[in-house]
């Protein structure tokens, strides 16, 4: 390829993120020389578009809630919005990418800028304004190109320049008027924080409930939240055509009168970015995941040398989740390819819950929703553990009853549930709380899941009191122990 630049490591990592970050960074324990390339913002999704300014958005509502609750403390009335806006862009560096770049070099990581397309196994064209760097690779790539928001086909949506979650979250102003579109984890996020800000929301749902992933109960408590936060909210509704003009955004729905708004947040759903990377190049096919083992090595690509994490392979959805996998394939591929003997003997040898395979993605992925009230959730739902075939038993509790509920406000409203195994000695294989601060509880559950322990065991982990954690007393003597 005549007048470019030509650049060789031992790995490669497409995609600067949260995800590529991890990866890199692991991969370059045992002496590989490693390079990131990334066509935007290094830092990637979470930090400038997603986790972080979402949370930062949401924060002023829940902040609020917790003190009305409080007896004593003085109801703070509405957030200042521009305060809001303003931690929101301290939070996102202004979408100024350099501190993460600094980071990356301080870690001994090249950074290549631009985007990439394979030519063919481990190798890649980088174009940027810049030119072109071809870019090859002795060992291994990785892809960490994450996801991005799926328009779906209603007229005349893409012409009307709707919002998606990057969209919501780099906002400068609260539309009067916000419709969205779709009821899982962003549409429900958004629409309590842009409610909380000010806005008019109106939620449109397909389907007939919320959080179709989660237990139906945390939904509904969801559904009932936002209708009393005055969310215009209608299930088994879409919208079948949409039009801009001066007076904002105009749809035409299946249900109930058609809505006009200022904005409309496309939140209906999410894609690997694959598209554009030139994997027909390497067999694979283009806009679809990327299909890998446990060790996070891609399927179907010969000779060992592509891997992939995150919500590229459409394994998992959520940042932590995708960093966990970045760690495992980091640490195969400095295994597999470094110069350390005794990791790559371990590798080899390695089985599931070993730090070199990606188990939890199949029994014990976390999830939170920064609503109010909070959801949390791990493991498996009821419904989802019956359809494995497991024998099922639940148990529940209202969170409301627990002496450290009360402590935090006499209106603590919440609820949490238990799948267990009951043919494996009621081994905890699922939970789900919701409430406030629900996401602060999970971690135990998290443990418990990965850990496969039953309840029994749990009966001799003895709660502080008076904290909600109390629950896990509690889901003990409703099991009857």
């Amino acid at each position: 390829m005549a007048g470019t630049q030509e650049r060789t490591y031992d790995v490669v990592v497409v995609g600067g993120g949260a995800v590529g970050e991890n990866a890199a960074d692991r991969a370059a324990r045992t002496g590989l020389s490693v390079a990131i390339v990334e066509g935007a913002l290094v830092g990637g999704e979470c930090s400038y578009w997603a986790c972080m300014p979402s949370k930062v958005l949401l924060r002023a509502g829940a902040a609020r809630d917790a003190a009305r609750r409080t007896p004593g403390v003085a109801d703070p009335g509405a957030p200042d919005v521009a305060a809001v806006l303003a931690r929101r862009d301290e939070i996102t560096h202004h979408w100024d990418d350099s501190g993460q770049e600094e980071w990356v070099r301080g870690a001994g990581i090249a950074l290549v800028r631009g985007q990439a397309r394979f030519l063919g196994p481990r190798e890649l064209a980088v174009r940027s304004d810049a030119g072109t760097v071809l870019v090859h690779a002795r060992h291994a790539v990785i892809l960490a190109t994450g996801s991005g928001a799926t328009i779906p086909p209603v007229d005349g949506l893409r012409d009307a320049s709707p919002w998606t979650s990057r969209g919501a979250t780099s906002a400068q102003h609260v539309p009067g008027r916000l419709v969205i579109l779709g009821g899982g984890v962003v549409g429900v996020e958004m629409a309590c924080a842009y409610a909380d800000l000010g806005a008019h929301v109106t939620l449109l749902v397909r389907g007939p409930r919320l959080l179709a992933d989660a237990e139906p109960f945390a939904g509904e408590a969801v559904a009932d939240a936002l209708v009393a936060r005055g969310v215009d909210l209608r299930f088994g509704t879409e919208a079948t055509a949409v039009t801009r003009d001066d007076d904002g955004v105009h749809l035409r729905v299946t249900q109930g009168p058609d809505v006009h708004a200022d904005e409309v947040l496309v939140a209906t759903g999410r894609h690997p970015r694959t598209t554009d990377l030139g994997l027909e190049t390497i067999g694979l096919e283009p806009g679809r995941p990327v299909e890998v083992d446990d060790a996070m090595q891609v399927r179907g690509v010969a000779g060992g040398w592509l891997f992939a994490a995150g919500d590229v392979t459409g394994r998992t959805g959520t940042t932590h989740q995708g960093k966990y996998d970045a760690r495992v394939v980091g640490d195969v591929v400095a295994a597999r390819f470094g110069g350390d003997e005794a990791a790559r003997t371990a590798e080899a040898a390695a089985g599931p819950w070993s730090r070199y395979r990606a188990t939890a993605d199949h029994a014990a992925v976390p999830q939170v929703v920064f609503t109010q009230p909070e959801v949390a959730w791990v493991g498996l739902t009821e419904r989802a553990a019956r359809d494995a075939g497991l024998d099922v038993r639940v148990v529940s509790y209202d969170l409301a009853d627990l002496a450290g509920a009360s402590v935090v406000s006499p209106e603590y409203a919440g609820r949490a549930a238990l799948v267990l195994d009951a043919g494996r000695d009621g081994r905890v294989v699922g939970a789900t709380f919701v409430g406030p601060d629900a996401a602060e509880m999970l971690h135990a559950a998290t443990i418990a899941v990965v850990g496969e322990v039953p309840l029994s065991r749990l009966w001799h982990a003895v709660p502080s009191y008076p904290t909600v954690s109390e629950v896990w007393l509690r889901f003990g003597e409703a099991a009857g122990l």
